[in-house]
């Protein structure tokens, strides 16, 4: 690879901001991008744990910022990212990765869970969409990057309405690539297969259900939340200039097979 081919995975004097950085995927991704050069705006409905993302990036050489932010508050969320183009100059990339679950069967779902998780997922993503969406039609460019799930394309008993969300999701950021792309902005989402998150600890302190997961997808593991950094970096960068309105499965080829059987003579 090139020197000028590398350096198109950079991200130096990017505006970077990455919503849901104080844990998980939305840590790890801001820890990346710091890596390559960005200018990260680490945000988080923690802002104590948004603050010490930024602090880690700092102390490692790296410029970083922090607030506290909730996607759920629409008005929030433009005020934030307006803040930092402001004081920035720029918003180059919008990162965002907040989302909640309620494990049920639909017949067994209350109205107050399912407003919970389409408030959050949908409404609360839409927002993030909205707000990136306006500043960088304005300024002519920008990389938005989503993170959806496997679950927006397969679904198991208990998943339907976080499905349903997540499906929405991409559906959501198909719509913003389209609606934009004529000033220049892109808009894809990452779907991760099973993650090491706070998010996924019911499931990781149940044995058999972790490993049952692990034995689904083609690498037969679970992914650490750093190895969801590389796509987000990928998509928020010019090596991705001609990818837009598109969904990266990372997902250790969990949506690739087709059962576990492996028919004699294969």
């Amino acid at each position: 690879m090139t020197a000028r081919s590398t350096e198109s995975f950079r991200l130096d004097n990017r505006v970077i901001a990455v919503v849901g950085a104080g844990s998980g995927i939305g840590e790890a991704v801001a820890l990346g991008c710091g890596r390559q050069g960005a200018k990260v705006v680490c945000l988080d409905l923690d802002g104590a744990a948004a603050a010490a993302v930024a602090e880690t990036i700092s102390e490692s050489g790296g410029d970083a910022e922090s607030g506290g932010l909730d996607i759920a508050e629409g008005q929030a969320v433009t005020a934030s990212f307006d803040s930092v183009r402001e004081r920035l100059g720029a918003l180059d990339g919008v990162v965002c990765t907040p989302a909640v679950n309620v494990r049920k069967p639909l017949l067994d779902y209350s109205d107050e869970e399912f407003d919970r998780v389409v408030d959050l997922n949908l409404k609360g993503s839409l927002h993030v969409l909205q707000s990136a969406g306006r500043i960088m039609r304005d300024q002519g460019s920008g990389s938005v990057v989503v993170f959806s799930s496997i679950r927006s394309l397969v679904v198991e008993p208990g998943q339907g309405v976080y499905a349903a969300t997540k499906a929405g999701l991409v559906q959501m950021t198909r719509a913003l690539a389209v609606e934009l792309g004529e000033h220049g902005v892109r808009a894809n989402a990452i779907a991760p297969g099973v993650v090491e998150t706070p998010l996924t600890q019911p499931i990781l302190s149940d044995t058999a259900w972790a490993e049952a997961y692990a034995r689904r997808n083609a690498l037969g593991r679970w992914a650490q939340p750093e190895e969801m950094v590389g796509a987000a970096v990928f998509l928020l960068s010019d090596a991705a200039s001609y990818i837009t309105g598109s969904v990266l499965f990372v997902d250790g080829g969990w949506t690739a097979i087709d059962g576990r059987f492996r028919p004699p003579g294969m």
